[in-house]
């Protein structure tokens, strides 16, 4: 009887949702009428500049300019045409510009919301600090009295449209944060191996990449961020997360998961790979993941042109690539840590670690340096190890330099790794090539270990180029690839043949 009820009501309501559906329909525009206004015109959930209706208005033309105030870090066009769209790009991580670092947004808009003061926010202030002011009556601070649609302190403002709802942390079901993004990067690939035994081996098809990311404030810390990444292609497993507040002046603490040492390889976006993958001998022997990590940094001088990160990291991150870790097939000597620090000069330009090196229209003349050294101890081993890295980028062209070296102390031997890849538009908004080059080299140990296990059995010199052709075919969101990969290793036993590996790949990858 109480499922019949309710049906009887769902179908005598229906009609007047389709009513209200068809006149919606019939009094909102077929476009976006404007593209200036910071309103969906045509209600399709995209606004201004992000909307298709507005990609050739004037008003949504890169000029060029820096993206260095919150209404250019937040117009959905890429001024600066570097590749990197609003907060994606990191001159909008500017301590001045708070739309992209967190301050906290109001969740929800409402026809009934009371109009704050001009001055809503005064120096020193939180949104928490609202409360109570304007016409708001400070009488909604709870779940119940949030959820029951009625103005319980008859300030006009009913349920998430008062300020008390929309601001008291201890208010849950009005948590929702504009500023909280979710990104996804998807690529289906075909792949020939040319090295393979059998011809029906030799062929692939798969999901080759799906990494899910959601970043954004964290609620309700102004200037914070977090950032939380999954890959799902074979098992789901996440792989890194970070939460960041600020501390003062510019400067940071986070702590992560352990995977950002030195090298940016383990930590920056797989959209971000300009040929496709990172180069795995470039980290592999010198980076470890770690269980988790603290890491503070900031500017050094005023103009942000030099930078510092120090970080100390503990644990074992080892668990199929999974967040948590603390999985051994062996006997683990030592327990795992790692301290270290880096400073990056901007020489000319801004460059940043987590920036793009995809470039999509060309750019300005960019340059900077990054230099870092740290201890590590991994279950087997102990080193010091130094990092440097190149970044250039100008008009057309995009150069990564990096060279990762360690003096490894319990078997003394010296292990090195470089990797230089170049990157050049031919065609604006349509093609880039790439390439890289790179070598490992092992080294000689003094000391052999008793036995080899973990990393150490990795450890045999390499050489691997890679040349990449990306096609934009949907404005820098959808690119399709072709990947060529050749490299060459020695045996893990003396007496086996040089190894060798060569691929071809076909990609096609959506970002956003």
């Amino acid at each position: 009887m109480k499922t019949t009820s309710i049906l009887f009501c769902f179908f005598l309501l229906l009609p007047v949702g389709v009513y209200a559906q068809s006149d919606d329909a019939k009094n909102k525009p077929a476009t976006e009428s404007s593209c200036t206004d910071r309103a969906d015109n045509d209600k399709d959930s995209m606004v201004d500049c992000a909307d298709a209706d507005c990609f050739k208005d004037a008003a949504c033309q890169p000029d060029g300019a820096a993206e260095n105030t919150n209404e250019r870090c937040s117009d959905w066009v890429d001024n600066d045409q570097d590749g990197s769209l609003d907060c994606d790009d990191m001159e909008c991580q500017a301590a001045s510009i708070t739309i992209c670092q967190g301050s906290w947004r109001s969740p929800i808009k409402s026809s009934n919301e009371p109009t704050p003061p001009k001055s809503e926010l005064k120096q020193g202030m939180t949104f928490v600090d609202l409360i109570g002011t304007g016409t708001d009556k400070d009488g909604e601070r709870n779940d119940m009295l949030c959820t029951d649609g009625i103005d319980n302190d008859g300030d006009g403002a009913v349920d998430c449209a008062d300020y008390g709802c929309r601001f008291d942390p201890s208010v849950t079901v009005c948590h929702g944060n504009p500023g909280m993004r979710f990104s996804i990067v998807a690529s289906i690939a075909q792949s020939y191996d040319f090295q393979a035994d059998k011809a029906q081996e030799a062929l692939d098809t798969r999901f080759s990449k799906l990494q899910l990311r959601s970043f954004g404030p964290i609620y309700p810390i102004q200037n914070s961020f977090y950032l939380v990444s999954m890959r799902a292609e074979k098992t789901p497993r996440f792989t890194f997360a970070m939460f960041q507040i600020p501390i003062g002046g510019g400067h940071y603490m986070n702590i992560n998961s352990g995977g950002g040492g030195l090298s940016n390889a383990l930590v920056i976006s797989s959209s971000k790979q300009l040929l496709l993958d990172p180069a795995y001998y470039l980290y592999s022997a010198f980076e470890q993941g770690n269980g988790a990590a603290l890491e503070v940094g900031g500017p050094v001088t005023a103009n942000n042109k030099i930078r510092y990160r120090t970080f100390a990291a503990g644990g074992s991150g080892r668990w199929a690539g999974n967040l948590g870790g603390r999985y051994f097939t062996y006997d683990n000597e030592n327990y795992t840590w790692s301290v270290g620090g880096q400073l990056h000069f901007n020489v000319i330009g801004m460059y940043s670690r987590w920036d793009t090196p995809f470039l999509y229209t060309p750019v300005p003349l960019t340059f900077a340096i990054a230099a870092g050294a740290k201890y590590d101890q991994r279950a087997q081993e102990r080193y010091p190890a130094a990092n440097v890295s190149v970044a250039l980028r100008w008009n057309r062209l995009v150069l990564l330099a990096e060279n990762y070296t360690k003096r490894e102390l319990e078997f003394r031997s010296w292990q090195t790794a470089y990797n230089v890849q170049l990157g050049y538009l031919v065609w604006n908004k349509t093609l880039l090539v790439a390439a890289d080059y790179g070598q490992y080299y092992a080294g000689e140990r003094e000391i052999e270990p008793v036995q080899e296990e973990t990393d150490l059995r990795k450890g045999r010199n390499e050489t691997q180029w890679r040349v990449a052709m990306h096609y934009y075919f949907w404005q820098n969101i959808g690119v399709a690839s072709i990947l060529y990969t050749d490299s060459t290793a020695d045996p893990i036993k003396a007496e086996d043949p040089q190894v060798r590996e060569q691929e071809l790949r076909i990609t096609a990858q959506y970002r956003f």
